[in-house]
């Protein structure tokens, strides 16, 4: 259902904050996260192996996590080390411990063989704490199943329709086709418009003439990550060349952690390069995406329940939906390399 062996995102670092355990469901697998005393993050099964209970009710013992069903105690490792009233503890007694490395203001958590587990391939998202950038951590809940949201994400052209007043602005947007490149684990997008509208969201946040040269360059990449580079500039001041002095300028990250066959975890931060010692240019750039995301949730979920009604319905394929399927492909093709090799 779906891939396992990937980098997933499981939240973000001040979620761990206080010694507090997260609990949360992660590709189908209910997940305990918290912090060791030495400030690393652990991530166990949350499950007691003894009757299914979820350590996520129970305490944090130092490193350890005690359940507060029976009494077992699980270090940071998925050992049980104590068992009530039971001296030796048998060798089945464990859970699950799943790699896990903070980057970036990320907890990304590995979901598949803990052996294949290479921090060096995790995505490179440094905007996120680069002091060069400012931004917020979002995150939303969607009842949607997470390839709907990727299709969302790969395709463009509903911003003038779906964000008219907040991402979107001129139809002419969606007039202008974008070149979009298959990768060997996802898709690369490139869209460039000259003199169109300005967006709406830029407008509100920072002094821009009525038109601009506009830009959206994002990959979409296994097992479900955004990374966009995008944004505005003068008319003919040469931005396609490389010269954005004057440009609004944005950097956005954005994961998909499957939750469920139905449902996903949506994080998200909206970065941006001006405007740095004024946070209430941060909170308004945030809040417009929040925004924006609502939108997207309002119409993908009102697609998802249309499509439950009649299950043989047939989507129309379009020229505009080149870049979902390049993705849908690359997936399809990855999970079943993946499930036939065990």
């Amino acid at each position: 259902m779906f891939l396992k062996n990937q980098w997933y995102v499981a939240g973000w670092s001040h979620e761990l904050d206080d010694q507090r355990m997260l609990a949360r469901t992660l590709v189908g697998e209910p997940v305990l996260i918290f912090r060791s005393e030495a400030g690393s993050p652990v991530a166990l099964q949350d499950r007691c192996c003894h009757r299914g209970a979820p350590l996520s009710l129970g305490r944090r013992e130092g490193d350890c996590v005690r359940c507060l069903y029976h009494g077992l105690r699980f270090d940071a490792q998925g050992r049980c080390v104590e068992i009530p009233g039971q001296p030796v503890v048998p060798p089945k007694a464990f859970v699950r411990a799943f790699p896990v490395v903070e980057r970036a203001r990320w907890i990304w958590i590995w979901m598949g063989d803990a052996a294949r587990a290479d921090p060096d391939s995790i995505p490179d998202t440094h905007w996120l704490d680069d002091p060069a950038w400012r931004g917020l951590p979002g995150y939303m809940h969607y009842d949607v199943d997470h390839l709907s949201i990727a299709d969302n994400l790969c395709d463009f052209n509903h911003l003038p329709y779906v964000h008219p007043t907040t991402l979107g602005g001129s139809e002419q947007y969606a007039q202008e086709r974008p070149l979009v490149e298959r990768l060997a684990d996802g898709v690369r997008v490139t869209r460039w418009l000259s003199d169109i509208e300005t967006p709406p969201f830029v407008r509100k946040v920072v002094s821009m003439p009525p038109r601009v040269d506009r830009w959206n360059i994002y990959s979409f990449t296994l097992p479900g990550l955004f990374v966009m580079d995008s944004g505005s500039a003068p008319v003919g001041q040469g931005a396609r060349a490389g010269n954005r002095a004057g440009a609004a300028c944005f950097r956005s990250c954005q994961a998909l952690t499957p939750e469920t066959a139905t449902s996903t975890h949506y994080f998200f931060s909206q970065l941006h390069d001006f405007a740095l010692d004024q946070p209430e240019v941060t909170r308004a750039i945030h809040s417009i995406i929040e925004q924006a995301f609502k939108e997207d949730e309002r119409m993908i979920g009102g697609q998802q329940r249309t499509l439950a009604l009649d299950p043989s319905f047939e989507m129309l394929p379009l020229a505009m939906d080149a870049a979902l399927s390049h993705y849908r492909r690359v997936y399809a093709e990855s999970l079943a390399a993946e499930q036939a090799a065990g």
